[in-house]
């Protein structure tokens, strides 16, 4: 039942303005991991495998929180969900820029994921204070600030690591972002409950930079697809919140990860690691039992029967493995000193080495969208895992200079921007209407798990191939992780030639 509400206050420029800096603000505290990882790992004492696990944190987050917060967007108000999401971001945010040691590192990163659900938010407010063919424009000019933002976090985070410490690298955008949810909190009006029952659909597409996350848009909760690597969930309909299966997701993504980071220690600690796979396999079988019985599911495993769905999942999952390594493996690659067989580049320099491939991503899922249109998503799928396919097997073999990682690493950001957006189209014009939320939320789930196994393989490889009393892997360990994330990425081309053509008259 719709609630019956004043009509909403028209909103104006400056309030637009206040979001757009939280976009910025937003989008750069999510980027400043990537480019300074290496310089994290050492200061911290960091293996591979547990600078693996800190890059996906924000991701893993951000998968459980986004349908959660655009569920109470709808049912209780975006504005209010917004604010007290970015509070939870601000404490991460402190904690990341005051801690001393790995796990309060981890923790503050776990808090900045909450950052996920505020551009969806971002999203629902528009809508709701301007007439649909402004808040298009709104919508725009929001997704692209967030854009800029992960590039300015990419770039700046080195000099300012390097030049102040690591934790003013944190502290400078979490204070950007405290003032910017001042100002949104000042400025822009209550929007009333979409509906008084949390239910609603939402459906869209968006972009997303470097580690950044994606966002849709919708009348319910929006779904959402990045071209760089993150994450973007959706619900579908239903009457409440699905408690159990958020918190059997979260134990089951966890304890994975704890499974990956552990593996290359398997012979010295075999009875953690039996034992970690055990509570894996519990949480793993409560969370499918739950999902099947709950009457709003956080994700609707009925769908996974629809072969239009299924094969976007096991594409969207192998895609992003091959991704993953490239994302991981090529900034630790030229962190490698030069007296070895790397580069010795320090944080500043990754973060300019890493600029063409996040705008790569950015461009990505505009030309994703406009070939599916013209040529079909089959035929956009099958370009975008060849050429990253190529690249990464061209990395395995030659890597010895600088551009050849850099424009690697900007073909396979292009090259798994338009299967993602390619992909996330088909599958949401090849199901109904009513259900396009649900199964492009499986989509997006399954991406996070792709990333984050795809890192945390690349990051136990590169511990594992770590001679004892070296802090330098051996090179044929990255020439292991790039031939893995190519293989498996070439592989999906077996499934996608299964895909309808999908082009759109």
């Amino acid at each position: 039942m719709t609630a019956t509400t004043a009509p909403p206050i028209r909103i104006g420029k400056s309030a637009v303005a206040a979001l757009g800096l939280l976009a910025v603000a937003t989008g750069a505290l999510e980027s400043v991991v990537a480019p300074t990882l290496p310089l994290l790992q050492r200061e911290l004492d960091m293996s591979p495998a547990e600078g693996a696990l800190l890059s996906i944190m924000l991701l893993i987050t951000g998968a459980l929180v986004t349908p959660v917060a655009g569920k109470f967007g709808d049912r209780y108000g975006g504005k209010r969900v917004m604010v007290r999401l970015m509070a939870v971001v601000g404490v991460g945010g402190l904690l990341s820029s005051l801690a001393p040691n790995l796990p309060v590192l981890l923790l503050g990163q776990l808090l900045q994921g909450a950052m996920v659900g505020a551009l969806p938010l971002s999203f629902i407010l528009v809508r709701a204070h301007l007439p649909e063919g402004e808040s298009k424009v709104a919508i725009g000019v929001v997704s692209g600030l967030f854009v800029a933002g992960g590039m300015a976090g990419t770039l700046s985070a080195g000099p300012v690591a390097e030049g102040l410490s690591r934790h003013w690298m944190f502290a400078l955008p979490t204070l950007a972002v405290i003032g910017a949810t001042l100002l949104v909190n000042r400025l822009m009006p209550q929007d009333p409950p979409a509906r008084s029952d949390g239910t609603g659909t939402g459906t869209g597409t968006g972009t997303g930079t470097g580690t950044g996350v994606g966002a849709g848009t919708g009348t319910g909760t929006g779904t959402g697809a990045g071209t760089g690597t993150g994450a973007g969930v959706g619900a579908g309909t239903g009457t409440g919140i699905d408690w159990p299966g958020l918190a059997l997701l979260s134990g089951t993504l966890i304890t994975l990860m704890l499974v990956l980071q552990l593996a290359p220690e398997a012979g010295s600690q075999p009875l953690a690691l039996g034992a970690l796979v055990v509570v894996l396999a519990a949480f793993v079988t409560g969370w499918i039992a739950v999902e099947r019985r709950a009457a709003s599911p956080l994700v609707d495993l009925h769908m996974l029967a629809r072969p239009a769905v299924w094969k976007s999942c096991v594409l969207t999952f192998m895609i992003c493995v091959g991704t993953s390594g490239a994302l991981y493996l090529v900034p630790q690659l030229f962190d490698v000193p030069t007296d070895a067989y790397g580069f010795g580049a320090g944080a500043t320099e990754i973060g300019f080495f890493l600029l063409p491939g996040t705008v790569a991503a950015s461009v990505a899922g505009p030309l994703g969208g406009m070939g599916a249109r013209r040529f079909g998503s089959r035929a956009v799928v099958t370009a975008g895992i060849v050429l990253m396919a190529a690249s990464l097997l061209a990395l395995a073999a030659v890597h010895t200079e600088i551009w050849h990682l850099v424009a690697g690493k900007a073909a396979i950001a292009l090259g798994n921007g338009l299967c993602v957006t390619a992909m996330v189209t088909s599958t949401a014009t090849s199901v109904e209407h009513s259900d396009t939320g649900i199964a492009t939320s499986l989509v997006l789930v399954t991406r996070v798990l792709g990333y984050a196994v795809g890192m945390q393989v690349c990051g136990a490889i590169l511990t594992a191939g770590t001679p004892s009393g070296s802090e330098v892997p051996a090179e044929s360990a990255f020439v292991t992780g790039f031939v893995l994330a190519g293989a498996v990425t070439a592989l999906s081309l077996f499934v996608a030639r299964t895909m309808s053509k999908g082009v759109t008259e």
